[in-house]
């Protein structure tokens, strides 16, 4: 069964208006029409940039309490957590899944590490 749904941790969390962090999130796969319609947008066209927050606010389907994620949630990120939302946005996408492999230094055995949920 494919997964469309991935949990994260972002490192820092994000703060709303009242004070309240969040860290614990969701992230869904991609649509095309998820690619495609940022690119309509005014902010997206003076500013290629901006795509991402736009992006973001589309697949990002739960973080902690937070009832409506727009653009606006996603601009309000700690630059740490953009990235790592950015990272996992391209892991999912691109690999169908949240994980990386890995080599025990020591014995040299490889291994996959689940990354999405250990907040990066």
């Amino acid at each position: 069964m494919l997964q469309t749904e991935f949990a994260f941790t972002l490192p820092m969390g994000y703060v709303d208006a009242e004070g309240n962090l969040h860290r614990e999130g969701v992230m869904r796969l991609a649509t095309a029409l998820d690619e495609i319609a940022p690119l309509k947008d005014p902010r997206v066209r003076t500013n290629q940039a901006y795509l991402l927050m736009i992006l973001l606010s589309r697949v990002i389907t739960k973080l902690g309490t937070v009832e409506y994620i727009n653009p606006k949630v996603i601009e309000a990120l700690f630059a740490g957590d953009l990235a790592y939302l950015q990272d996992l946005y391209c892991r999912i996408n691109q690999n169908g899944h949240d994980r990386v492999r890995t080599q025990c230094p020591h014995c040299e055995k490889e291994f996959d590490v689940q990354l999405s949920s250990a907040g990066g």
